[in-house]
């Protein structure tokens, strides 16, 4: 038996260390946490001043059984969870099964699993971090007091299975705040004139701006002809040009926040997804003849910091790989405020390992997530792109057009990577023609257009991860497994990538938002991750904490439990009768949506999927329907309604008409938010539609 023992979470991180550490060195998984409160019952102690009951999780017995037998043939057991508060949590656990002095400095972190980081930091083991486990201590049984006392009260009033915790509650709420704010919105007309005009052999566009000097607002149609009878002929003059430098500016390094957004947007992957493969390049990849290495810093972080070694290195690869004028010149800025600023923002432990040197030892998710976050890193290091901008003003006698033009003069960090936004529609400046003062430009086209006013769009994962953020609603880690539970207990689903809040969850909701109006509140729940981080600063004790929100909250559940009436979430007639007892069929809510079930429930238990038909016969049996179906992982496809016996299967729609080249039915094919028609079997293809 090795003399030193190092205890971490995942066979993964304990397989990568253990390479780093040599042969003195025993390194083993506890495989997460080895205690909580129990699962069946609250767990605290409410007139015990909030005194938790742990216990060993189910399943873990073998696991802590074979870490006492390591601990007590090792000379020194160290603690080497990861380096937040979750990870000092697991620390302090493990502590106290295997009876570790809480004074022994057996406590070790490092924010990237690389040779140098993890050897430097068993140099410096320290004292398990006691106001850091009283956090995640508080916020632990916060959740429980909330879970375990609402939950039953929505069993009991509403229906068995539900859940209403304190962070996924406020997710919810914004869910169905943005659909009311839809729901009522009423839009309002507005027009916009846009001019196509020539100079010399090119065309340009450019839009009205004013009258007389003076912006014109341009509600109604009337407004539009009160312009547009004002124009004599085509002729308009080019009165002002204005040309300017513009510096673009990187995005700084990935946050777990904005890593989360960024490859929702760019990758389409769901934030659990991201930070699952995150975790793998943080743990360690297999390099063969390199080794088992860390490829990332740690994932979760809300800081934007860099180690003056990092950044030492990213300049030097960018000054030998792209040139000396692609160095950023700017200094280090702060980060935003309430930021823990604990470790490093997320980046490449080393950016020698670029991501095509990777790509052979990655999965395919592993290396577009791994090129994603280099790719970030090394442009947040570079100089700003530099933009020439041109405005000139086309006039004719008292109105005024404008046209805006931008090009590329230096691509700076734009040369490696470039931020997308979500739920925008930035216009794309082109380049216009050499224009100068004085010049004559001919009207090919004035063409007035008539717009409404648009409701605020509905979450994207990336925006709600976003808003989460801005509002300082949870913490890095929670975001993913926030949403996951709101998807999970089917209280909202996603429609065209964005949130679409169900029956069930506006029921939830509502019974929530009238008797704990505070767990849905957004400044409350504000407020209590600004005394969490207090605890964990040592600023205030957390049962006291604790107590100052329990005291409002057991009143709030006894009134609930006295007062809320009992919601029956009526069947709905599903229009059909049952094949097995010809009763009438119903719509049912389930775990996972809305299913059809025979009326005659108990006696008789037919159900069925509800299946919507989209007007085609089958192309391949001639006989069947095709019906939307959905597969396992929420993705839809179309096929026979006749399945088995008919197995025909599409990812594009196929439409009720024929190829007029070679008679196959057509479908259609999305491409972003655009689809266009194409025959499945030659090339034809039809104008795509926006």
């Amino acid at each position: 038996m090795a003399e030193n023992l190092v205890i971490v979470e995942s066979p993964a991180k304990a397989k990568t260390i253990e390479k780093y550490l040599g042969k003195k060195y025993k390194v083993v998984a506890s495989m997460g946490h080895v205690r909580d409160l129990p699962r069946s019952q609250m767990g605290v102690d409410v007139e015990n001043n909030y005194e938790p009951r742990y216990i060993t999780i189910r399943g873990k017995g073998p696991v802590v059984k074979d870490l006492k037998r390591y601990a007590k043939k090792a000379k020194n057991v160290y603690l080497a969870s990861d380096p937040d508060r979750e990870g000092e949590a697991i620390a302090w656990h493990l502590a106290h099964i295997l009876d570790i002095d809480k004074n022994e400095k057996s406590r070790v972190v490092f924010n990237e699993i690389t040779k140098d980081a993890v050897k430097d930091s068993f140099k410096h083991p320290r004292e398990i971090e006691h106001e850091l486990v009283d956090a995640q201590q508080a916020r632990r049984i916060l959740d429980r007091l909330v879970g375990y006392n609402i939950s039953p009260v929505l069993w009991k009033k509403v229906k068995k299975g539900l859940s209403a915790g304190r962070v996924q509650s406020v997710a919810l709420r914004l869910v169905i705040d943005r659909e009311n704010e839809i729901n009522n919105f009423k839009p309002e007309e507005y027009w916009t004139i846009e001019g196509l005009f020539k100079h010399k052999t090119k065309s340009f566009s450019a839009k009205f701006l004013h009258e007389k000097s003076k912006t014109v607002k341009l509600k109604t149609e009337n407004d539009v002809k009160k312009i547009t009878t004002q124009l004599d002929g085509d002729k308009f003059e080019v009165t002002q040009v204005t040309k300017k430098e513009k510096l673009r500016y990187p995005a700084k390094s990935f946050t777990t926040s904005s890593l989360q957004q960024e490859a929702s947007r760019k990758l389409n992957f769901k934030a659990r997804k991201t930070m699952m493969l995150a975790q793998q390049l943080y743990e360690g990849i297999d390099l063969k003849r390199q080794g088992t290495v860390g490829l990332i810093t740690y994932m979760r972080t809300d800081s934007t910091r860099i180690a003056d070694s990092a950044k030492a290195e990213a300049a030097t690869f960018i000054e030998n790989q792209y040139g000396k004028e692609y160095l950023s010149k700017s200094k280090e800025t702060k980060g935003k405020q309430g930021a823990q600023d604990a470790h490093e923002a997320v980046r490449p432990t080393g950016v020698e390992r670029t991501p095509d040197q990777m790509k052979a030892f990655l999965s395919r998710d592993q290396y577009r997530l791994y090129k994603l976050i280099w790719e970030r890193f090394m442009a947040s290091q570079m100089a700003p792109a530099i933009a020439d901008t041109v405005a000139a003003d086309i006039t004719q006698g008292d109105l005024k057009f404008r046209a805006n033009g931008q090009t590329i003069k230096f691509k700076g960090f734009m040369k490696v990577y470039v931020e997308t936004k979500d739920d925008t529609d930035e216009e794309k400046e082109g380049k216009l023609p050499p224009l100068e003062k004085g010049d004559l430009v001919t009207a090919e086209k004035i063409d007035p257009k008539q717009h409404f006013t648009q409701p605020p769009p509905r979450y994207t994962e990336a925006r709600l991860v976003k808003t989460l953020e801005e509002l300082k609603i949870g913490r890095p880690s929670t975001y993913a497994p926030t949403i996951d539970t709101i998807q999970k207990r089917n209280y909202v689903k996603v429609d065209q990538k964005r949130f679409v809040p169900t029956e069930l969850g506006e029921i939830v909701h509502e019974s929530v938002k009238e008797y704990f109006p505070e767990i849905i509140d957004v400044d409350f729940t504000v407020n209590m991750e600004t005394l969490l981080d207090k605890v964990a600063d040592g600023e205030i004790e957390w049962k006291k904490v604790i107590d100052m929100f329990y005291e409002n909250f057991k009143i709030d559940v006894a009134r609930a439990e006295e007062e809320m009436e009992k919601i029956e979430i009526k069947d709905e007639p599903a229009g059909e009768d049952c094949e097995l007892c010809g009763s009438p069929m119903v719509y049912k809510m389930g775990r996972y949506g809305k299913f059809m079930a025979c009326s005659n429930f108990p006696d008789c238990r037919n159900t069925k999927a509800i299946i919507k038909t989209i007007g085609v016969k089958c192309p391949k049996c001639k006989e069947g329907e095709v019906v939307e179906r959905k597969s396992k992982k929420n993705r839809i496809f179309f096929g026979c309604s006749r399945y088995p016996e008919c197995d025909y299967t599409s990812w594009d729609k196929p439409l009720d008409r024929s190829c007029p080249k070679c008679e196959t039915v057509l479908v259609e094919r999305k491409k972003g938010k655009s689809a266009q028609v194409v025959c499945p079997n030659c090339d034809y293809k039809e104008q795509e539609q926006k």
